[in-house]
């Protein structure tokens, strides 16, 4: 018997844009840049939400790293941060607009889930 271990991402090549862009708020910060622009890091926070200070400040760190932002400190006083978007993050806009267009259909998935639970016993329920 031959075994072969294939290559994560020839195996799916798309898995990395997968886990680079979808990470848990990779996604909300990256809409929010691109849908207002240039944001401050207390504007960011408002707008996403239920996110942290320390988790947004962690995530901003690796978009800024992954060159998906781009952050602009201005010395005076007091000191200005502000984020956004770069070319790189902006390419992804395309990507995001078929998402949105796709959303409609979570009203399907809802309802396949409806008919799923309805039928399935309950002891084969994750």
């Amino acid at each position: 018997m031959t075994e072969t271990t294939a290559d994560p991402v020839q195996a799916c090549p798309i898995a990395p844009v997968v886990d680079l862009v979808f990470s848990r708020w990779t996604t909300p910060i990256l809409w929010t840049l691109n849908e207002y622009g240039v944001q401050r890091f207390v504007e960011l926070h408002r707008r996403i939400g239920a996110i942290t200070p320390k988790v947004l400040t962690q995530r901003l760190r690796q978009l800024e790293r992954d060159g998906l932002i781009t952050r602009t400190y201005h010395a005076e006083v007091p000191p200005r941060v502000e984020y956004d978007i770069s070319p790189l993050g902006r390419s992804l806009a395309p990507l995001f607009h078929s998402l949105a267009e796709w959303s409609p259909n979570l009203a399907e998935v809802d309802a396949a889930r409806a008919r799923f639970d309805a039928t399935e016993p309950a002891h084969r329920r994750p």
